[in-house]
């Protein structure tokens, strides 16, 4: 299932747009081709969605969901990924007037919505809530059979998490389509399984199992494209994440994109926890990739550096600085494409 294309949609961004915990909406905002008709943003209404964000997508910022209805959205969307993924307070009055009004909801918080008897006696005929992350059936403990694989199997990680995985992986993904390579983005969180309507919500899998989802959707894909491009979760350097490894370890990654956030210095919600040098975690990623596959080569073959919070003269210096300071290709793959990481990833072996 994904987003549908067929229905007017709305966002549920509170304190989001500009806020911290806004990636799942604003992702769905720059890559989904629905049909979105308000963002609800009770922080920046009446202001301009480009202007704030960079995303070129003339969208209405409303108030509430009430002031949204005037645009008709038969879709609600909550955009927001919080610490933890729980639902905030606030946000409960905000889905009872959408489901009210007749609307869908969308669901990509830990906090389960369709279980709650008092939403769902609000549901009419042709309503439904659909809660994203589920652990997928039938899955079994890994056992490296990607490995097996004949396509290239390239895994963004990062320096931390929220920094731009899944804009990279969906990134080389377009760039490798236009180039015509037979290729796949490979979701693996609820922004991820919303624009591409399959994949594994990994942080809804118990963790012995983890490894063995990430197998089970690239085994089930591996054969039928040249390049699979799997999106990268958390980050080994986060005392907090725990989907890194598995993703390492189920998709037997050929290549990997670092993912880094321009100047950044030290884990965003843990200031005590430093971010080393980029080629100290270079090696460290390459470690534990080879590891995790039973010591093959595994090579981190480009940075992505996230530079929305620089002008363009500071993104291009520190897009120099990074490459002079690890020797490999380097560009913000949003802001400027991602043909020079997907040459890195598509580069003979020598």
């Amino acid at each position: 299932m994904r987003l549908p294309l067929d229905k007017k949609i709305a966002i549920l961004l509170h304190d989001g747009v500009i806020g911290t915990y806004g990636k799942t909406g604003l992702s769905i905002l720059r890559y989904s081709k629905a049909p979105i008709v308000a963002v609800i943003d009770r922080e920046t209404v009446g202001r301009s969605l480009p202007g704030l964000t960079g995303i070129q997508r003339d969208v209405p910022i409303v108030q509430s969901v009430a002031a949204a209805l005037e645009y008709k959205p038969e879709v609600l969307v909550i955009g927001i990924a919080p610490k933890g993924g729980a639902l905030p307070d606030d946000y409960l009055l905000e889905i009872k007037d959408a489901l009210q009004a007749g609307m869908s909801l969308v669901n990509g918080l830990h906090t389960p919505l369709a279980a709650i008897a008092e939403l769902n006696a609000l549901l009419k005929p042709g309503q439904a809530i659909w809660d994203v992350r589920k652990e997928p059936p039938n899955i079994e403990i890994a056992s490296g059979l990607a490995r097996t694989l004949p396509c290239r199997r390239v895994l963004t990680v990062g320096t931390d998490m929220a920094i731009g995985k899944m804009s990279t992986s969906l990134e080389l993904n377009k760039a490798a389509k236009l180039q015509g390579w037979s290729s796949k983005f490979i979701a693996t969180g609820q922004a991820g399984l919303m624009l591409e309507g399959d994949g594994i919500a990994l942080d809804a899998v118990r963790v012995d199992f983890a490894a063995g989802a990430v197998e089970q959707i690239v085994m089930r894909y591996g054969q039928d494209y040249d390049i699979l491009f799997i999106e990268g979760q958390g980050s080994l350097l986060h005392p907090g994440s725990t989907a890194t490894l598995p993703l390492i370890r189920g998709s037997q990654p050929t290549q990997l994109i670092l993912v880094h956030r321009a100047g950044q210095t030290h884990n965003k919600n843990n200031p005590h926890v430093p971010i080393p040098p980029l080629t100290k975690v270079i090696q460290m990623y390459e470690s534990v990739a080879s590891a995790g596959g039973a010591f093959g080569k595994v090579p981190v073959v480009g940075i992505a550096l996230n530079t929305a919070h620089l002008d363009e003269f500071a993104a291009q210096e520190a897009i120099a600085h990074t490459t002079a300071e690890t020797g490999l290709p380097t560009t913000d793959a949003v802001r400027f494409g991602a043909g020079l990481l997907l040459d890195a990833v598509m580069k003979p072996e020598v």
